[in-house]
Protein backbone atom coordinates (compact mmCIF):
# COMPACT_ATOMS: atom_id res chain seq x y z
CA UNK A 1 0.00 0.00 0.00
CA UNK A 2 2.93 2.34 0.65
CA UNK A 3 4.09 1.78 -2.95
CA UNK A 4 0.59 2.38 -4.36
CA UNK A 5 0.07 5.46 -2.23
CA UNK A 6 3.49 6.74 -3.27
CA UNK A 7 2.69 6.35 -6.96
CA UNK A 8 -0.68 8.12 -6.62
CA UNK A 9 0.76 10.86 -4.44
CA UNK A 10 3.74 11.33 -6.73
CA UNK A 11 1.47 11.60 -9.76
CA UNK A 12 -0.57 14.30 -8.01
CA UNK A 13 2.63 16.15 -7.19
CA UNK A 14 3.76 16.00 -10.83
CA UNK A 15 0.45 17.43 -12.03
CA UNK A 16 0.70 20.35 -9.63
CA UNK A 17 4.40 21.06 -10.06
CA UNK A 18 5.14 20.43 -13.74
CA UNK A 19 4.17 23.92 -15.01
CA UNK A 20 6.66 25.45 -12.56
CA UNK A 21 9.30 22.97 -13.72
CA UNK A 22 8.74 23.93 -17.36
CA UNK A 23 9.25 27.59 -16.48
CA UNK A 24 12.36 26.74 -14.46
CA UNK A 25 13.96 24.85 -17.36
CA UNK A 26 13.11 27.55 -19.91
CA UNK A 27 14.72 30.22 -17.72
CA UNK A 28 17.77 28.10 -16.97
CA UNK A 29 18.68 27.39 -20.58
CA UNK A 30 17.60 30.51 -22.46
CA UNK A 31 20.28 32.45 -24.31
CA UNK A 32 21.75 35.40 -22.46
CA UNK A 33 22.29 37.24 -25.76
CA UNK A 34 18.67 36.84 -26.91
CA UNK A 35 16.60 36.13 -23.79
CA UNK A 36 13.00 35.15 -24.45
CA UNK A 37 11.75 35.77 -20.92
CA UNK A 38 12.30 38.59 -18.42
CA UNK A 39 11.48 36.48 -15.36
CA UNK A 40 9.26 33.80 -13.87
CA UNK A 41 5.90 35.47 -14.34
CA UNK A 42 6.75 36.78 -17.81
CA UNK A 43 7.75 33.23 -18.77
CA UNK A 44 4.41 31.90 -17.54
CA UNK A 45 2.51 34.54 -19.51
CA UNK A 46 4.53 34.00 -22.69
CA UNK A 47 4.13 30.22 -22.68
CA UNK A 48 0.36 30.46 -22.11
CA UNK A 49 -0.03 33.14 -24.79
CA UNK A 50 2.08 31.38 -27.44
CA UNK A 51 1.52 27.71 -26.62
CA UNK A 52 -1.70 27.68 -24.49
CA UNK A 53 -1.93 26.07 -21.06
CA UNK A 54 -0.78 22.79 -22.59
CA UNK A 55 2.62 24.36 -23.19
CA UNK A 56 3.21 24.34 -19.44
CA UNK A 57 2.76 20.56 -19.44
CA UNK A 58 5.26 19.74 -22.16
CA UNK A 59 7.32 16.72 -21.19
CA UNK A 60 4.99 15.58 -18.41
CA UNK A 61 4.83 12.07 -19.86
CA UNK A 62 8.46 11.42 -18.93
CA UNK A 63 8.16 11.96 -15.16
CA UNK A 64 4.82 10.14 -15.16
CA UNK A 65 6.34 7.13 -16.92
CA UNK A 66 9.35 6.96 -14.63
CA UNK A 67 7.46 7.55 -11.41
CA UNK A 68 6.73 3.92 -10.50
CA UNK A 69 10.29 2.79 -11.25
CA UNK A 70 11.82 5.66 -9.30
CA UNK A 71 9.57 5.12 -6.28
CA UNK A 72 10.31 1.39 -6.29
CA UNK A 73 14.06 2.06 -6.31
CA UNK A 74 13.89 4.77 -3.66
CA UNK A 75 11.62 2.85 -1.29
CA UNK A 76 13.75 -0.27 -1.58
CA UNK A 77 17.13 1.43 -1.18
CA UNK A 78 16.03 3.73 1.65
CA UNK A 79 14.34 0.94 3.59
CA UNK A 80 17.29 -1.40 3.24
CA UNK A 81 19.74 1.35 4.15
CA UNK A 82 17.79 2.18 7.31
CA UNK A 83 17.74 -1.49 8.29
CA UNK A 84 21.49 -1.76 7.79
CA UNK A 85 22.12 1.43 9.76
CA UNK A 86 19.92 0.10 12.56
CA UNK A 87 18.71 3.29 14.25
CA UNK A 88 16.19 5.94 13.15
CA UNK A 89 18.28 9.07 13.70
CA UNK A 90 18.58 12.30 11.68
CA UNK A 91 22.09 11.31 10.60
CA UNK A 92 20.94 7.91 9.38
CA UNK A 93 18.03 9.53 7.58
CA UNK A 94 20.55 11.71 5.73
CA UNK A 95 22.73 8.73 4.84
CA UNK A 96 19.80 6.55 3.75
CA UNK A 97 18.36 9.40 1.68
CA UNK A 98 21.68 10.05 0.01
CA UNK A 99 21.98 6.37 -0.91
CA UNK A 100 18.46 6.37 -2.37
CA UNK A 101 19.18 9.55 -4.34
CA UNK A 102 22.36 8.10 -5.79
CA UNK A 103 20.81 4.82 -6.93
CA UNK A 104 17.67 6.26 -8.51
CA UNK A 105 19.73 8.44 -10.86
CA UNK A 106 19.78 5.47 -13.27
CA UNK A 107 16.11 6.17 -14.02
CA UNK A 108 15.92 9.83 -13.08
CA UNK A 109 18.59 11.13 -15.47
CA UNK A 110 17.17 9.74 -18.76
CA UNK A 111 13.68 10.72 -17.60
CA UNK A 112 14.74 14.31 -16.99
CA UNK A 113 16.67 14.37 -20.27
CA UNK A 114 13.46 13.56 -22.17
CA UNK A 115 11.49 16.04 -20.06
CA UNK A 116 13.98 18.83 -20.71
CA UNK A 117 14.13 18.20 -24.46
CA UNK A 118 10.32 18.20 -24.70
CA UNK A 119 10.04 21.34 -22.58
CA UNK A 120 12.45 23.11 -24.94
CA UNK A 121 10.53 22.22 -28.10
CA UNK A 122 9.27 25.28 -29.92
CA UNK A 123 11.66 27.70 -28.23
CA UNK A 124 14.39 27.72 -30.89
CA UNK A 125 14.64 29.81 -33.98
CA UNK A 126 14.49 26.83 -36.32
CA UNK A 127 10.96 25.81 -37.23
CA UNK A 128 12.01 22.19 -37.73
CA UNK A 129 12.87 21.83 -34.06
CA UNK A 130 9.33 22.51 -32.89
CA UNK A 131 7.97 19.01 -33.35
CA UNK A 132 11.12 16.96 -33.26
CA UNK A 133 9.76 14.59 -30.60
CA UNK A 134 6.25 13.13 -30.42
CA UNK A 135 6.55 12.20 -26.76
CA UNK A 136 8.88 11.05 -24.00
CA UNK A 137 9.49 7.54 -25.35
CA UNK A 138 9.99 8.82 -28.88
CA UNK A 139 12.47 11.36 -27.52
CA UNK A 140 14.55 8.70 -25.76
CA UNK A 141 14.50 6.42 -28.82
CA UNK A 142 15.59 9.22 -31.16
CA UNK A 143 18.41 10.28 -28.84
CA UNK A 144 19.57 6.67 -28.56
CA UNK A 145 19.50 6.17 -32.35
CA UNK A 146 21.49 9.35 -32.88
CA UNK A 147 23.92 9.33 -29.94
CA UNK A 148 23.74 5.85 -28.38
CA UNK A 149 23.78 5.17 -24.63
CA UNK A 150 26.08 8.12 -24.04
CA UNK A 151 23.43 10.45 -25.40
CA UNK A 152 20.67 8.87 -23.31
CA UNK A 153 22.84 9.28 -20.20
CA UNK A 154 23.72 12.91 -20.92
CA UNK A 155 23.78 14.78 -17.62
CA UNK A 156 24.03 11.59 -15.53
CA UNK A 157 27.00 12.78 -13.46
CA UNK A 158 25.39 16.17 -12.83
CA UNK A 159 22.17 14.42 -11.81
CA UNK A 160 24.14 12.21 -9.41
CA UNK A 161 25.89 15.22 -7.88
CA UNK A 162 22.50 16.88 -7.42
CA UNK A 163 20.37 13.97 -6.22
CA UNK A 164 22.77 12.43 -3.69
CA UNK A 165 23.07 15.41 -1.32
CA UNK A 166 19.55 16.63 -2.17
CA UNK A 167 17.90 13.47 -0.88
CA UNK A 168 20.10 13.56 2.19
CA UNK A 169 19.17 17.17 2.99
CA UNK A 170 15.50 16.44 2.38
CA UNK A 171 15.44 13.44 4.70
CA UNK A 172 17.40 15.28 7.38
CA UNK A 173 15.25 18.44 7.25
CA UNK A 174 11.99 16.54 7.22
CA UNK A 175 13.05 14.33 10.11
CA UNK A 176 14.27 17.25 12.25
CA UNK A 177 11.09 19.28 11.64
CA UNK A 178 8.69 16.42 12.34
CA UNK A 179 10.54 15.59 15.57
CA UNK A 180 10.59 19.25 16.66
CA UNK A 181 6.86 19.76 16.00
CA UNK A 182 5.81 16.49 17.64
CA UNK A 183 4.12 14.79 14.69
CA UNK A 184 2.87 11.71 16.52
CA UNK A 185 -0.24 9.91 15.28
CA UNK A 186 -2.46 11.31 18.06
CA UNK A 187 -1.01 14.82 18.02
CA UNK A 188 -3.36 17.72 17.22
CA UNK A 189 -3.04 19.20 13.73
CA UNK A 190 -0.82 16.32 12.69
CA UNK A 191 -1.55 16.61 8.95
CA UNK A 192 -0.87 20.39 8.72
CA UNK A 193 2.37 19.90 10.63
CA UNK A 194 3.53 17.16 8.28
CA UNK A 195 2.51 19.19 5.24
CA UNK A 196 4.53 22.13 6.53
CA UNK A 197 7.53 19.92 7.29
CA UNK A 198 7.42 18.34 3.83
CA UNK A 199 7.09 21.69 2.06
CA UNK A 200 9.94 23.29 3.99
CA UNK A 201 12.11 20.23 3.47
CA UNK A 202 11.55 20.53 -0.27
CA UNK A 203 12.57 24.18 -0.26
CA UNK A 204 15.70 23.45 1.79
CA UNK A 205 16.58 20.56 -0.49
CA UNK A 206 16.41 22.69 -3.63
CA UNK A 207 18.40 25.55 -2.09
CA UNK A 208 21.19 23.14 -1.18
CA UNK A 209 21.77 21.82 -4.72
CA UNK A 210 20.29 24.39 -7.10
CA UNK A 211 23.52 25.50 -8.84
CA UNK A 212 24.25 21.96 -10.05
CA UNK A 213 20.66 21.71 -11.26
CA UNK A 214 21.23 24.70 -13.52
CA UNK A 215 24.29 23.00 -15.00
CA UNK A 216 22.38 19.71 -15.37
CA UNK A 217 19.57 21.42 -17.29
CA UNK A 218 22.02 23.18 -19.60
CA UNK A 219 23.92 19.98 -20.34
CA UNK A 220 20.72 18.08 -21.12
CA UNK A 221 19.38 20.87 -23.31
CA UNK A 222 22.71 21.24 -25.11
CA UNK A 223 22.47 20.28 -28.76
CA UNK A 224 18.73 20.92 -29.13
CA UNK A 225 19.42 23.53 -31.82
CA UNK A 226 22.00 21.32 -33.53
CA UNK A 227 25.06 22.84 -31.84
CA UNK A 228 26.82 21.44 -28.76
CA UNK A 229 28.38 24.17 -26.65
CA UNK A 230 29.61 22.31 -23.56
CA UNK A 231 32.15 19.52 -23.19
CA UNK A 232 31.23 18.72 -19.59
CA UNK A 233 30.23 20.01 -16.16
CA UNK A 234 33.32 22.17 -15.59
CA UNK A 235 33.17 23.66 -19.09
CA UNK A 236 29.45 24.42 -18.72
CA UNK A 237 30.04 26.14 -15.37
CA UNK A 238 32.98 28.12 -16.73
CA UNK A 239 31.17 29.34 -19.86
CA UNK A 240 28.03 30.17 -17.91
CA UNK A 241 29.90 32.26 -15.33
CA UNK A 242 31.99 34.04 -17.99
CA UNK A 243 28.91 35.11 -19.95
CA UNK A 244 26.36 35.69 -17.20
CA UNK A 245 28.19 35.96 -13.89
CA UNK A 246 27.59 33.90 -10.77
CA UNK A 247 23.92 34.92 -10.67
CA UNK A 248 23.40 32.42 -13.49
CA UNK A 249 23.14 29.78 -10.78
CA UNK A 250 19.91 31.37 -9.55
CA UNK A 251 18.18 31.18 -12.94
CA UNK A 252 14.65 29.82 -12.44
CA UNK A 253 15.04 29.65 -8.64
CA UNK A 254 11.84 31.60 -7.98
CA UNK A 255 9.80 29.17 -10.05
CA UNK A 256 11.45 26.22 -8.33
CA UNK A 257 10.73 27.48 -4.82
CA UNK A 258 7.16 28.41 -5.75
CA UNK A 259 6.74 24.83 -6.92
CA UNK A 260 8.54 23.06 -4.07
CA UNK A 261 6.07 23.71 -1.28
CA UNK A 262 2.74 22.93 -3.01
CA UNK A 263 4.19 19.87 -4.76
CA UNK A 264 5.38 18.41 -1.48
CA UNK A 265 2.13 19.32 0.24
CA UNK A 266 0.03 17.79 -2.54
CA UNK A 267 2.07 14.61 -2.64
CA UNK A 268 2.00 14.13 1.10
CA UNK A 269 -1.74 14.86 1.43
CA UNK A 270 -2.53 12.37 -1.32
CA UNK A 271 -0.33 9.68 0.22
CA UNK A 272 -1.93 10.21 3.63
CA UNK A 273 -5.49 10.03 2.30
CA UNK A 274 -4.79 6.90 0.23
CA UNK A 275 -3.29 5.13 3.23
CA UNK A 276 -6.05 6.31 5.54
CA UNK A 277 -8.89 5.01 3.39
CA UNK A 278 -7.01 1.84 2.43
CA UNK A 279 -6.67 0.96 6.10
CA UNK A 280 -10.31 1.81 6.80
CA UNK A 281 -9.41 4.65 9.13
CA UNK A 282 -12.19 7.04 8.32
CA UNK A 283 -12.55 8.73 11.69
CA UNK A 284 -10.34 11.62 10.69
CA UNK A 285 -6.79 12.67 9.97
CA UNK A 286 -5.70 12.37 13.61
CA UNK A 287 -6.46 8.65 13.54
CA UNK A 288 -4.25 8.03 10.52
CA UNK A 289 -0.81 6.78 11.42
CA UNK A 290 1.72 9.01 9.61
CA UNK A 291 4.31 7.57 7.29
CA UNK A 292 7.77 7.14 8.83
CA UNK A 293 10.15 10.12 8.83
CA UNK A 294 11.54 10.68 5.37
CA UNK A 295 8.63 8.91 3.61
CA UNK A 296 7.56 12.10 1.87
CA UNK A 297 11.13 12.88 0.92
CA UNK A 298 11.34 9.69 -1.09
CA UNK A 299 8.34 10.64 -3.16
CA UNK A 300 9.17 14.18 -4.17
CA UNK A 301 12.85 14.81 -4.52
CA UNK A 302 13.01 12.91 -7.84
CA UNK A 303 9.81 14.10 -9.70
CA UNK A 304 11.38 16.92 -11.43
CA UNK A 305 11.67 18.41 -9.30
CA UNK A 306 10.91 19.31 -6.69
Amino acid sequence: MDFLAGCVGGAAGVLVGHPFDTVKVRLQVQSVDKPLYRGTFHCFQTIIRQESMLGLYKGIGSPMMGLAFINAIVFGVQGQAMRLLGRDTPTNQFLAGSAAGAIQCVICSPMELAKTRLQMQGTGEKKSSRKLYKGSLDCIVRIYNREGLRGVNRGMLATFLRETPAFGVYFLTYDVLTRAMGCEADAPYMIPKLLFAGGMAGITCWLSTYPIDVIKSRLQADGVGGVNRYSGIADCARQSVEKEGYMVFTRGLTSTLLRAFPVNATTFATVTLVLMYARGEGAGPKDCEPPPPGHQAQLQAQVSSF
